[in-house]
């Protein structure tokens, strides 16, 4: 909040004075930008429909109308101040108040005035495009989240312990002030103290606080990368990027991770991968539903704007956007496109951005560029010594000793699986021999291997194009074992 004061403050004292603050914090802002303008003393005026123009709480007769606000602006108003406008989406509408408002920016910014309006969504008419500033108001940092829980405790004397404290402040982060509040105001009516059941409770308000959005969901905790086979050289990559997150690294004059594409085949762990980054980073993971959030009928800027401020909110985190091609292939989106490239560009607050795709060759250009992502993966069906690996792992998950079958053979003879499909060979073995009434064994593999078509054979020659495109333009997720037993043949036969 802040930087976003400051941000003002430059503008009405460089006569800017249409500014326009996208949030659903009114209170909030009120307070803030009240305060902004007493230390520049300049005087605050307020706006709703309801009321009309005020000022300290007293309605201006005949001002109830925008229209009619700004001419009482115009003509009885020359101090120097700040105009809050609360209710003005449906006003911005009409024409008549589109020219007033063209005709009195001049007359504000020499003045020293600006209007502010304040609203969650705003559609800007064109005529005032090149004139409105438009900023997004970020929801409450850690730094007033501890404020806030820190007054709490004092007026109902209370005390956590540092730890416990720095908690509670990181699962209130993502909420709104009045959403935090309303989770304290529970967690002391139910008596039971700031404990660990209020922190899941915290964590249940934070994660249906985001599921509002209908496009965007919360994972506070996932598994790391030992759930995921094979991937050597990008588990190593991401591992040098995690020691990256700290003051220790800024120090060293590192930036910010930005993120990283993983492209390639369907079911061979992107999306496994992109959940256990989180967990390997021990932050947050926001995932982003790419294809709800452009055919959910909404507007999609505001929605991608929505997104952005959530995760830069409980920062530092990752967040995770789920087959980016189903909404910028061939460019598609607009300004929401355009918004997301510039972001992803300039941001700079640690949000680890994993973006997963099957299918990239329509997607623009500009997306794939050297400063979007850090690095460009391709993930590949996994090799023989990958399902091996990946073989291994769905069965420690299910309880049983790996030792106990012949993986070796299992590996050779499931060419051109996905670790999808290898699971699935697991677990359709398992159902045969409950069926049964018996334990699981290698035969029950062995037939579901011979039983399965993977989709690597029926797709095959658009994965062959996959494969031709990305080449040249990625970088292989795994290591190429191949060149590796040859030369550990070579040695062996010397």
């Amino acid at each position: 909040m802040k930087s976003l004061l400051g941000r003002i403050r430059l503008l009405v004292r460089s006569r800017s004075p249409l500014i326009a603050l996208i949030t659903w914090e009114e209170e909030r802002l009120e307070r803030h930008v009240g305060r902004m303008a007493r230390d520049e003393e300049l005087a605050v005026y307020c706006w709703r429909q309801t009321t009309g123009l005020t000022v300290s709480g007293t309605p201006i007769p005949e001002t109830q109308g925008l229209y009619e606000a700004l001419q009482h602006i115009a003509v009885s108003l020359p101090e120097s101040a700040v105009f809050l406008l609360f209710d003005a989406q449906e006003e911005l509408k009409k024409s008549k108040v589109v020219r007033a408002l063209r005709d009195v920016e001049p007359v504000l910014g020499a003045r020293t005035q600006a209007l502010v309006f304040v609203c969650p969504t705003l559609s800007v008419p064109r005529e005032l495009e090149k004139d409105l500033m438009v900023m997004d108001v970020p929801l409450p940092d850690r730094g007033e989240v501890s404020r806030l829980l820190r007054v709490m405790l004092r007026q109902q004397t209370l005390e956590l312990d540092p730890v416990r404290f720095e908690r509670f402040v990181q699962s209130s982060l993502g909420l709104t002030e009045k959403e935090i509040k309303r989770s304290y105001a529970r967690i002391l009516l139910a008596g039971q103290g700031f404990d660990d059941t209020a922190l899941l409770e915290m964590g249940r308000a934070k994660r249906q606080a985001i599921r509002r959005s209908r496009h965007l969901e919360f994972f506070e905790q996932v598994e790391d990368m030992s759930g995921v086979g094979g991937l050597s050289q990008l588990k190593e990559w991401l591992d040098r990027r995690g020691k990256a997150f700290g003051q220790d690294a800024r120090d060293f004059g590192l930036p910010e991770p930005k993120g990283v594409f993983l492209l390639g085949v369907q079911g061979c762990g992107k999306s496994l991968t992109a959940k256990a980054v989180a967990g390997s980073f021990q932050i947050p993971l926001l995932r982003l539903d790419v294809s709800a959030l452009f055919q959910g009928g909404g507007p999609v800027e505001e929605s991608l704007r929505d997104t952005i401020r959530i995760a830069e909110s409980i920062a530092p985190a990752v967040l995770w956007i789920d087959e980016l091609e189903k909404g910028f292939s061939g460019g598609t989106g607009g300004a929401a496109f355009g918004a997301f490239l510039t972001w992803l560009q300039e941001k700079t607050a640690p949000v680890f951005v994993v973006a997963t795709a099957n299918e990239v060759r329509g997607l623009p250009p500009e997306l794939l560029r050297k400063g979007r992502f850090d690095e460009i993966f391709f993930v590949d069906l996994p090799s023989v010594h990958e399902r091996l690996s990946i073989l291994e792992i769905h069965l420690r998950r299910r309880q049983r000793n790996p030792e106990d079958f012949d993986l070796y053979q299992a590996a050779e003879e499931t060419e051109k699986y996905s670790g999808a499909e290898l699971e699935q060979v697991i677990i359709e073995a398992m159902f045969n021999a409950f069926a049964e009434g018996r334990e699981l064994s290698n035969r029950d593999l062995t037939r579901v291997i011979r039983d399965t078509v993977p989709l690597a054979v029926t797709m095959d020659d658009r994965l062959k194009e996959l494969r031709e495109w990305a080449g040249p333009r990625t970088r292989p997720a795994s290591q190429d074992r191949r060149r590796i037993d040859y030369f550990a043949d070579f040695r062996e036969v010397e």
